[in-house]
């Protein structure tokens, strides 16, 4: 690997290009993780960004919290029989009561996926 210089006030500074090949979305939970790096991780969040691999780290995260919630979220809603009768029959019951299973799920899956690392 070559490394080219830009000279600037007569000090050579190295042209790091990160090449950033994945695309995919971060979403909340990727953000999530990102802030929790930034913050109690800067080594790791450091390393990741210096070798390029901060994106795909924070997409795969990303994905992984966001299908373990949704089939969470599925599988209580089920057991609590919140479901399209109840949706049709009372919108604003079903909301109340989704919304609550939502936030029960994130609360107990998203600390397992997100703060995995945490500092002892």
């Amino acid at each position: 690997m070559k490394l080219n210089y830009t000279k600037i006030n007569s000090y050579l500074i190295p042209d790091l290009i990160i090449p950033e090949t994945d695309t995919r979305p971060i979403g909340k939970y990727g953000e999530l993780r990102r802030q929790f790096l930034r913050e109690h991780r800067p080594d790791m969040f450091d390393l990741m960004l210096l070798e390029g691999t901060l994106h795909s780290h924070l997409a795969d995260v990303d994905a992984a919290a966001r299908q373990m919630v949704e089939a969470t979220v599925n599988q209580m809603a089920h057991q609590q029989g919140v479901d399209e009768a109840l949706k049709r029959a009372d919108p604003l019951a079903w909301a109340g009561r989704m919304n609550a299973i939502r936030n029960a799920t994130e609360e107990a899956v998203l600390p397992d996926l997100l703060y995995e690392d945490a500092l002892e």
